[in-house]
């Protein structure tokens, strides 16, 4: 139980760290540049894209459509183009299904979905910007985001 719990409290204090350590993002956002990047990666941790799958390592550029995987001893903290920030444990898989951060163009759109693992989301600015546009699933809920965080954790039946 304790370790279940310093987990929670390393992933939510990554989370925070990040969101202090992130520059703001105001670029336009398209189907041609990245979405965000791995702030942080230990163990195994990859990026699938298009079917290939791709160690990660700090500065590793994520786009919309790539899926991320931690094995046993991995996690990855994300940092998103709109300062939305992610963390996931060990033996998790969370893939990027909509991702569109366009400020000047006044869209926003971000739906994450967590297949399996734990996660820590600490919501950015499409969160607070257009609160109906971001969108956290799971394969049993899906969640809506106004200006949040939390902890999820997604077990296999």
């Amino acid at each position: 139980m304790k370790s279940k719990i310093w987990k929670v409290a390393f992933f939510l204090f990554t989370a925070v760290s990040l969101f202090w350590a992130v520059p703001a993002w105001t670029a336009p956002a398209d189907v041609s540049e990245a979405v965000g990047f791995i702030q942080k990666a230990e163990g195994k941790a990859a990026v699938v894209r298009q079917g290939q799958t791709m160690p990660v390592y700090p500065g590793f550029k994520i786009w919309r459509n790539d899926t991320l995987e931690t094995g046993p001893d991995g996690s990855i903290a994300a940092v998103f183009q709109d300062q939305t920030l992610l963390s996931l444990g060990a033996d998790s898989t969370l893939s990027i299904d909509e991702y569109v951060f366009a400020p000047k163009k006044g869209k926003f759109s971000i739906v994450l979905k967590m297949l399996k693992g734990s996660a820590v989301y600490l919501s950015g600015l499409i969160s607070k910007l257009a609160p109906d546009a971001a969108r956290f699933e799971t394969p049993s809920a899906s969640v809506g985001i106004r200006g949040t965080k939390f902890a999820v954790k997604v077990e296999g039946r």
